[in-house]
């Protein structure tokens, strides 16, 4: 249900504005002179290279000292860098979306930023008031119970429809796993690239749990039931299913040909009570925060019967960012999944084994999803030119959709967050 007077899509975009703040005189007192920052990012590219062509007729070539990634940037009015200097991603996004700058393939400037993120230090993020005001408006965003549920409702009830037009047959909103062993059945070659890698992933997963000869599994954040209906199809295991989402939920119930099998339960994992052989959640912690972490990890301990095996896949920052970037709040946290935070993957492990689960066979597979979201992005955009997209979504959040998609495969790409699987074991 969308915000009174608002299009599909509008409650994400309401949101972000809270973040915003517009580069005027604060700005000016706070942010250098154009050419100097310039001049930091500049010296903070270590590899790659931005062709800069600048307001004034001028071009400026930044870094250029090692190979890496080569992105071309237009800043068509001055205000770009005093928005990135000032409000960091935040800023840029709002530059871009005013028509401020705009690249041929913005993927490689994310990139290169995220490449060189250690040497461009906090060029690029949010600073001083803009970084307090940034961190205020997260906090309001914090997944107390009823903020969990306000933060899925903005956004995985955008609705089934709308996802359904771009993530694929499979309806899986998490990193694909590519080249996985083994040859495709007859049935799955009827499947595309992306379903098939998809299965891939849920098919890892569900091994790593030794889930055919479990009695019975836990799926914390269900989707839209791809991984939890794989569980329960040979009828021995028996699956609850958990979210937050309405619109998932429907989707999961719908297609479900036993009613008890899986069990798809609106149900908080702080709100989860029994002793299960196996656990599963698929890029689900990436939306707590990191106050909410330890209790993520109370749940697993919880809820796993000794021996029970349990298999995580998240997401990550590198570590050597993390703590930058746990500060302020980013374009993702700002625009598109309110009360997120990436894992700092250090101190998730030390949870984990704090509670006698023992952390083992981690695999990291961050190309994997930049491949991921360069496939969502090309479904996308394939469905905005055929008028599949619903109606009620305008230009704004169109071109909202497709940053985040650039945004994030770049991010990937340039190696500064990857995704893992992990399996955590429960001592006998």
């Amino acid at each position: 249900m969308q915000a009174q007077g608002l299009g599909r899509g509008g409650s994400l975009l309401e949101a972000g504005a809270r973040f915003e703040r517009s580069p005027g005189r604060i700005a000016r007192l706070f942010a250098p002179g154009f050419h100097k920052v310039l001049d930091r990012i500049d010296a903070g590219l270590e590899s790659g290279t931005i062709v800069g062509h600048l307001p004034d007729g001028t071009t400026r070539l930044l870094g250029g000292r090692a190979p890496g990634f080569e992105a071309t940037v237009h800043i068509r009015d001055w205000r770009a860098l005093l928005r990135l200097a000032s409000n960091g991603s935040i800023g840029w996004y709002q530059g871009w979306e005013a028509g401020e700058w705009d690249s041929p393939d913005p993927v490689p400037v994310f990139a290169l930023f995220m490449a060189n993120g250690d040497a461009l230090g906090d060029t690029g993020r949010a600073r001083g008031p803009f970084r307090l005001a940034a961190r205020f408006a997260h906090w309001l965003n914090r997944n107390t119970h009823a903020g969990a549920v306000r933060n899925i409702h903005a956004h995985y009830d955008l609705g089934n429809d709308f996802y359904a037009a771009w993530l694929g047959q499979s309806m899986c909103y998490s990193s694909a796993l590519f080249d996985t062993d083994g040859k495709p059945s007859k049935a799955q070659q009827l499947l595309t690239e992306l379903d098939y890698a998809q299965l891939g992933k849920a098919m890892a997963m569900l091994n790593r749990v030794d889930a055919r000869n479990a009695d019975n599994l836990l799926e914390i954040g269900c989707g839209w039931g791809m991984l939890a209906h794989a569980a329960a199809q040979d009828g021995r295991t028996q699956v609850d299913a958990i979210s937050l989402s309405d619109e998932q939920l429907e989707y999961c119930r719908s297609r479900a040909t036993d009613p008890g099998n899986p069990r798809f339960l609106k149900q908080d994992y702080r709100d989860t009570y029994g002793q299960y052989d196996a656990i599963v959640s698929v890029e689900m912690v990436e939306a707590l925060g990191r106050e909410y972490w330890p209790t993520f990890m109370d749940c697993i301990a919880r809820n796993l019967r000794p021996g029970g095996r349990a298999a995580i896949q998240y997401i990550s920052m590198k570590e050597s960012l993390f703590e930058a970037y746990a500060k302020s709040a980013d374009f993702i946290q700002a625009y598109i999944f309110p009360g997120g935070l990436l894992i700092k993957t250090s101190e998730f492990r030390a949870l984990a084994e704090e509670r006698g689960l023992r952390w083992t066979d981690q695999s990291d597979f961050g190309q994997d999803y930049a491949r991921t979201l360069a496939m969502w992005r090309k479904n996308f955009d394939l469905a905005v030119d055929e008028g599949r997209l619903p109606a009620g979504f305008d230009e704004r959040f169109i071109r909202l959709w497709r940053y985040y998609l650039m945004y994030c495969e770049g991010g990937f790409r340039g190696g500064g967050i990857d995704v893992h699987q992990v399996t955590l074991i429960k001592a006998s």
